[in-house]
């Protein structure tokens, strides 16, 4: 019998690629008025630098173990406890600043003080522009007083919190909000899906997880024996290491998969 609902956040419940997007385009396009240049060609170049620059500093397996992404790090301060995250704190203003510099530099346009200004433009527009799956609030709607809920979420707590901050709707409907940069190790190691079991006082067959991350919230949840539900929907090619107990692609599908569990 399922007890817990266990929902990842990031492109799961809020539009997290969406937002990044339209922070890219905002601030290209401020670009654009500017410097004239190519909006499209310059957050191609903005995001492949960050990728790059991302991979070069102490933090990287930090980041990874964590499940932090180069373009989070492009508008967190990871102001949080830890030696790791007191490292990133002082590194990220400079990757920051670097990304951006050096994306306009890759376009023929040398100019660090409009870099350091795109830089510090792009985390504003990002929490000017908070996304929601239009299905996320009705289907917690019809879960909150059935189920308990759970957030579990990759990531460092300060940025997690400020996304929770500017989706004030979401925390109230969760009985714990668990984040990989809190508890040390993130999703897909199996420590932190035990971690949630533990905390809710539950068995694994007890529990559904859902999201959207094959290698993440798919893997791990495999790995402790725990049924669970991938939002597919950008139509993602499957994979052959990893196999989800469901598959979906709007989360009002888990209703018909939660009711065939209940009647088993």
């Amino acid at each position: 019998m399922i007890k817990t609902l266990i929902f990842d956040l990031d492109d799961t419940l809020i539009w997290d690629a969406k937002s990044i997007a339209m922070a890219f385009q905002k601030t290209c396009e401020y670009a654009t008025k500017k410097m004239g240049v190519n909006p499209a060609e310059l957050e191609h170049a903005v995001r492949q630098e960050a990728r790059k620059l991302y991979a070069t500093y102490e933090t990287f397996s930090h980041t990874q173990n964590i499940g932090i992404n180069p373009f989070e790090g492009l508008w967190g301060v990871f102001d949080d406890e830890g030696e790791e995250f007191q490292k990133m704190k002082e590194i990220i203003p400079g990757y920051q600043r670097e990304a951006w510099i050096r994306g306009l530099k890759s376009l023929g346009i040398d100019d660090e003080a409009f870099g350091r200004e795109l830089a510090e433009k792009f985390p504003r527009e990002r929490k000017n522009h908070p996304f929601i799956y239009e299905e996320t609030y009705e289907v917690l709607d019809r879960l909150k007083d059935n189920y308990q809920l759970v957030l579990l979420t990759n990531g460092s707590p300060s940025l997690q919190k400020i996304k929770l901050t500017i989706s004030p709707e979401i925390p109230p409907y969760f009985e714990h909000i668990i984040v990989s940069g809190a508890f040390g190790k993130g999703k897909p190691d199996a420590s932190i899906f035990q971690h949630v079991l533990d905390t809710c006082g539950i068995q694994a067959d007890e529990a559904l997880m859902i999201g959207d991350n094959l290698m993440t919230d798919i893997l791990g949840s495999n790995r402790v024996g725990m049924k669970n539900v991938w939002i597919n929907r950008e139509n993602k090619a499957p994979s052959d290491e990893v196999k989800p107990t469901y598959e979906i692609t709007n989360l009002n599908e888990i209703f018909p998969i939660i009711a065939n569990l209940e009647n088993r």
